[in-house]
């Protein structure tokens, strides 16, 4: 064993009943397409190659990420290692060149254009696990899961995923065709889920990949300071409910220093001890950030620091701004 791995590495994760054995963790690449401000290309190139290095197999991007740029870059990344990962794709969201979001497209015929696109920019001949980034509510979700069951049949795509839809979205899809994982946020600030979703997928056997778990470094002190970063504007980060926030993330890092951990360890440990079948999908933009999440592997909660953390972590206001949260089917009740 290499001086870098740790004991976990062997240990995977089977994506539903139908899916892919997976580990533990998977890199969300999203954040190095300056979601979240500057990004530097030459690092996010190198923290996909060393997660890669450290036994992760999953990574995560979208079609929409960067308008194509995060693909790409991910295609740079995988060269010569396609066969160490798996390619967890999102499409379906239309952006503007001013870099707006215009709604949502997974009409069969769109869905078919979006994959050409993806895979030529990722330079691959199938892409793992695709999946609509959100519900189009002018196309049923039929019609959107069976054309990609036609790509599966085509061998252009190996398994089918869905992406913060609720219930109802999840026993209709999965009808069509086996569903391997639900992708929804989740962290000690984000619990939703675990009322009505969760549920359904243990009795369908579809599994989860959880986004999200620091709640867009909200859980890590994080704070949008640069032009383009969206959080500035969204309701956990801005005024009143940013004031109450703060108590809880420094009760998080008062918790982590006395665990010698450091609060990116707790809010990702604190999901591996919630739910041990699902696997985080975390946004390490560096080497160093994914050294850190990676430590969390050996760091394991016992009942009682879950129990202490989670009377201390009350975080307020929404997880996106009213308008989103309108558009998300899994926020339906």
């Amino acid at each position: 064993m290499s001086t870098h791995e740790t004991k976990q590495t062997k240990r995977t994760v089977k994506l539903g009943s139908t899916g892919p054995e997976v580990f533990p963790l998977g890199l969300g690449c999203m954040g190095m397409s300056g979601t979240y401000g500057k990004t530097d290309d030459a690092e996010s190139v190198r923290t996909i190659q060393a997660a890669i290095e450290r036994g992760v197999t999953l990574i995560d991007t979208g079609d929409f990420y960067g308008m194509g740029h995060n693909e790409m870059l991910v295609g740079r990344a995988i060269e010569g290692r396609r066969d160490k990962v798996q390619l967890s794709v999102k499409f379906g969201a239309l952006r503007g060149p001013d870099g707006s979001f215009n709604g949502n497209d997974t009409r069969p015929v769109a869905v078919k254009n979006f994959i050409a696109y993806s895979l030529k920019r990722l330079g691959v001949e199938v892409i793992d696990i695709y999946r609509p980034a959100r519900l189009d509510p002018s196309v049923p979700i039929e019609d959107t899961i069976g054309t990609i069951a036609d790509l599966v049949k085509a061998g252009y795509v190996r398994h089918i995923g869905l992406s913060e839809v609720g219930v109802e979205t999840i026993r209709r899809a999965h009808k069509v065709h086996p569903i391997v994982d639900l992708q929804i946020e989740y962290a000690i600030a984000t619990r939703g889920p675990e009322a009505q979703i969760f549920p359904v997928l243990a009795e369908l056997g579809i599994s989860a990949t959880l986004y999200g778990v620091f709640s867009r470094g909200l859980l890590t002190g994080s704070k949008p300071t640069e032009a383009g970063d969206w959080r500035a504007h969204q309701p956990r980060f801005a005024g009143e409910n940013g004031a109450k926030n703060e108590d809880s993330v420094k009760a998080l890092q008062r918790f982590a220093h006395e665990r010698r951990m450091t609060p990116g360890q707790v809010a990702l440990a604190w999901v591996l001890a919630r739910q041990p079948a699902f696997v985080p999908v975390v946004g390490a933009k560096t080497r160093a950030q994914l050294e850190d999440v990676l430590g969390a592997l050996e760091r394991p909660l016992s009942k009682e620091d879950l129990a202490a953390l989670e009377s201390m972590v009350k975080i307020s206001g929404d997880r996106y701004d009213p308008a989103q949260m309108k558009h998300l089917d899994s926020e339906r009740r």
